[in-house]
């Protein structure tokens, strides 16, 4: 009940009206007369499912007219069942939450309408449903929520951040005691989620890599909640969780090798800066869906929609602009922190080429959405983009032009004129520049700068350059 009642907070007495306008991009039109049953299923990953799906049902359900919503739990674990009332008809929504890996199976067997992912699909599995059309396409593959894959420990734990291969070391045995890393004399209990789990996936991906194996002496867990709380018992214990269940444990400041140690905080995990950030899924098939499950995918992405991922603890992909701390960085750069703030979207791109991934190109939306609503004309619009590491400094700039100039052409498409770009190449990685976290390097973010001190922004003279790369060198 109290998922229902978050929910109509945010939807503010919709349930009563046939056609609900949520916001500028997305209307919910009522059933139609004779509409009664099972409307969809969802299936997969524990990380959307326990909560998050349901919470969204609940809301979908009530905007489009129902009464006497519910969420009632079916006879096995991690299984509800959404339902509303219209008139004497009943209509309902099954979320089965037993792992990303499910979702996939759930639609080659047909059992699931949409599958539920805490990471992207994989080639297997992109392959075995190819009859559905290119599951990695912009029709198929929908990034609804940001998550921050925490690493948890008790909150008496003195430790308060870790490299990523540390983590990998506790968590493959290698480290057995908090002394070794500054801690109490305690042996390391580890606690992990189960094989389906795609946050499994995700920290096996993200932290142990291919030079890591999980330790035999770990504790698996389904639920990510069930986890959190074992972890928030056990002063000598650690763990991984999304971020919404962090609960009463205590997560930890994470760092990949040179990259500054970031915290799973809303804007770090929102641009996907910080470590181990990670997208979460719902995959359709590319075509041929029925009208419900295309309008619950545009409500999942609509501001109410993302304003409940919000509400259940995760980041929401709706834009906001932050003040950031200075870092040690470029001038230009550091001009930016001063004297202007953050958008809380960065966008990134295919492996290998400017042209933007799926999420990106919803971002563009969102972007403009928040811009138009947001007129200020004291303020300029500035895109600086970034790359990973390439054989020279002037390659890496380039790169982040080209990439930069992407963004801004599909910006200026839909009408938003913004300034000159900026490319700083491979400064200020927040990830490792080689493996696959490199491409977290990739990307363009956009901040709103205050036009008075445009001067700032002017590119570096050649001896403003030299000067830099001596000053970094000695």
């Amino acid at each position: 009940m109290y998922i229902i009642t978050a929910t109509l907070l945010v939807l503010s007495g919709a349930a009563n009206s046939t056609e609900n306008k949520l916001d500028n991009n997305i209307q919910l039109i009522g059933f139609s007369s004779d509409t009664e049953g099972l409307l969809f299923t969802l299936q997969g990953s524990n990380t959307i499912g326990a909560r998050l799906a349901p919470a969204w049902a609940a809301a979908y359900l009530e905007a489009k007219g129902c009464d006497y919503v519910d969420i009632r739990p079916l006879e096995n674990d991690n299984e509800v069942r959404v339902t509303g009332k219209r008139g004497y008809l009943s209509v309902y929504i099954d979320i089965h939450a037993h792992g990303s890996s499910t979702g996939f199976k759930g639609l080659y067997s047909k059992t699931a309408d949409i599958a539920l992912a805490s990471r992207s699909i994989k080639p297997a599995e992109k392959l075995q449903l190819e009859n559905y059309g290119d599951m990695s396409s912009f029709n198929a593959e929908h990034v609804v929520a940001i998550d921050g894959l925490a690493v948890v420990v008790n909150p008496s734990n003195p430790v308060s951040q870790l490299s990523v291969e540390q983590v990998a070391q506790i968590f493959s045995g290698e480290i057995r005691n908090w002394r070794e890393l500054g801690g109490l004399n305690h042996a390391i209990n580890i606690y992990a989620r189960d094989e389906n789990s795609g946050t499994w996936d995700t920290f096996s991906s993200l932290v142990l890599g291919k030079n890591h194996k999980l330790s035999p002496s770990s504790e698996r867990f389904e639920s990510n909640d069930l986890l959190s709380d074992t972890v928030a018992r056990d002063i000598a214990g650690i763990g991984f969780v999304g971020l919404a269940s962090v609960r009463r444990s205590k997560a930890l400041a994470i760092q990949e090798q040179n990259s500054t140690p970031l915290s799973p905080e809303p804007l770090y995990v929102a641009t996907e800066d910080y470590a181990l950030a990670r997208r979460l899924y719902m995959y359709t098939p590319a075509y041929g869906n029925k009208p419900e499950i295309e309008e619950f995918i545009a409500f999942a992405h609509s501001v109410a929609g993302q304003k409940i991922v919000e509400n259940i603890g995760f980041i929401s992909q709706n834009p906001i602009s932050l003040t950031v701390d200075a870092v040690d960085s470029p001038r230009i750069y550091s001009a930016l922190t001063q004297h202007g703030k953050r958008l809380s979207v960065n966008f990134r791109f295919l492996p290998g080429d400017a042209n933007l991934d799926n999420k990106a190109k919803q971002d563009i939306q969102r972007v403009v959405d928040y811009l138009n609503k947001n007129k200020d004309d004291t303020v300029q619009i500035q895109l600086v983009g970034f790359s990973k590491l390439k054989a020279t400094e002037s390659r890496a700039k380039v790169i982040s032009k080209l990439r930069t100039a992407a963004v801004k052409a599909e910006l200026f498409r839909q009408g938003v004129v913004t300034d000159a770009i900026i490319g700083l190449g491979a400064d200020l990685p927040v990830a490792a520049n080689e493996g696959r976290s490199a491409l977290k390097n990739e990307r363009v973010e956009i901040w709103l700068f205050d036009k008075k001190h445009k001067h700032l922004l002017k590119e570096p003279s050649n001896a403003d350059r030299i000067n830099r790369l001596l000053s970094e060198a000695y």
